[in-house]
């Protein structure tokens, strides 16, 4: 099978998407299907790099940081996707590339797939002053986009409940993100974790609270360095591992807290080191709202690192309350569970070792691809044949 995977953005930008997508092309060309990936230039230049192609862009940093946007078509560098002859686009984005993603389907009568990241809903404050507005603005634009495609893929049964809510009409099919683990399990050795907090200068002492992730408003970490600046223990430290626009924010709140001495910030991290940095922790923590898939959730747990985290939808069947970590919805219970998780010797171990058992026994990157494939077939097979679709609809396994 010849799979076209469109996407504003793709390495060596890092992030979820970026993440999931790089998986799921490793993957199906393990099982022997031929991928090119069509994306966003970051620059006002088109160019072709391997089996990538990326199309002339312009930076929308006032509409949201790092966004972009492209007003062109770039018909030379499309013709060869159309040349190649994909059997199904993979859109993975509901901006520039799905716009020519779906001038590429009409030209050549094939199905798009799409996956659905991003719950809008929590960046309306990045576009609309009024929230109601917001999102109903959202689910008119996720409506108009997805009514393109034959079938949707949702992360989660939250985005798939929340298109439902939008009326949309396609077929949903909820595939976790698969993640290539296996780096999250390796050299995991007392000597690496010393290493790193020598590097940050952590005392050995201390317990190392860790969030991962793009440092953005809706991410919501105010409220993980509040309760964190109310936990009496001076043998806490807090490990913020990434960049982005509300650094700067964060950073002035920390000392308002007065918990500068107590929190790190490192910055860009590239993606191969940052499995260290998982290892360097003991607890992985999060109050984030925003999520569709979590990937730095799945990425903690497989280090063996139990989850404290804000009770969220996305997070059913990721953390489990006592099993692999804990939930919270206030500071009391964030405290209690904090608590909890380091009390017992024995009781840590086993939530470590749970985390990492259902973290791979969930979210393995070739069960997520052979999914994924599963859809391409009913796609292609319904758009040459719209009335087997009710046969596949109709097939047990199709509801698994």
């Amino acid at each position: 099978m010849k799979i076209l995977i469109t996407t504003e953005c793709y390495s060596p930008v890092i992030n979820g998407v970026v993440t999931s997508i790089v998986n799921l092309k490793k993957e199906l060309e393990k099982a022997g299907h031929e991928v090119r990936v069509l994306t966003l230039s970051d620059q006002a230049k088109s160019y072709k790099a391997d089996d990538v192609t990326y199309i002339s862009s312009l930076g929308i940093d006032k509409i949201y940081p790092g966004a972009r946007i492209t007003l062109f078509k770039n018909y030379k560098y499309l013709q060869q996707l159309i040349d190649w002859r994909p059997d199904v686009i993979h859109t993975q984005c509901e901006f520039s590339t799905f716009r020519l993603a779906k001038y590429i389907a009409k030209c050549l009568r094939i199905p798009i797939v799409h996956t659905y990241h991003t719950v809008y809903e929590d960046y309306t404050h990045y576009f609309s002053p009024n929230q109601k507005w917001g999102k109903a603005m959202v689910a008119l634009f996720s409506r108009k986009v997805l009514k393109n495609a034959s079938y949707v893929i949702a992360p989660t049964e939250k985005v798939s409940t929340l298109l439902k809510g939008y009326r949309v009409t396609q077929p949903i099919k909820v595939i976790p993100t698969g993640i290539d683990l296996s780096s999250y399990t390796q050299n995991k050795f007392i000597e690496n974790k010393n290493k790193i907090r020598e590097t940050l200068q952590i005392p050995k002492q201390s317990r190392v609270l860790v969030f991962v992730g793009r440092l953005a408003k809706e991410k919501n970490l105010e409220e993980i360095l509040s309760y964190f600046s109310q936990i009496d223990n001076q043998n806490l430290s807090l490990l913020i591992v990434g960049d982005g626009p509300h650094r700067q924010f964060l950073e002035k709140y920390v000392r308002k807290l007065n918990i500068e001495h107590k929190v790190i910030f490192t910055g860009m991290v590239v993606p191969k080191d940052v499995p260290a940095y998982y290892q360097a922790a003991d607890l992985f923590v999060s109050a984030s709202n925003s999520e569709t898939q979590g990937l730095t959730y799945i990425e903690a747990l497989a280090s063996g690192l139990p989850a404290l985290c804000k009770k969220d939808a996305c997070l059913e069947n990721v953390v489990d309350n006592g099993v692999n970590g804990w939930l919270f919805e206030t500071f009391s219970e964030f405290e209690h569970y904090m608590n909890d998780i380091f009390i017992d010797p024995n009781e840590y171990k086993k939530l470590s070792a749970n985390a990492e058992k259902k973290a791979f026994d969930r979210y393995s990157s070739v069960s997520f691809a052979k999914h994924v494939e599963s859809v391409y077939d009913h796609a292609i097979s319904f758009y040459q044949n719209p009335r087997k679709d009710l046969v596949y609809l109709n097939q047990s396994e199709w509801n698994q």
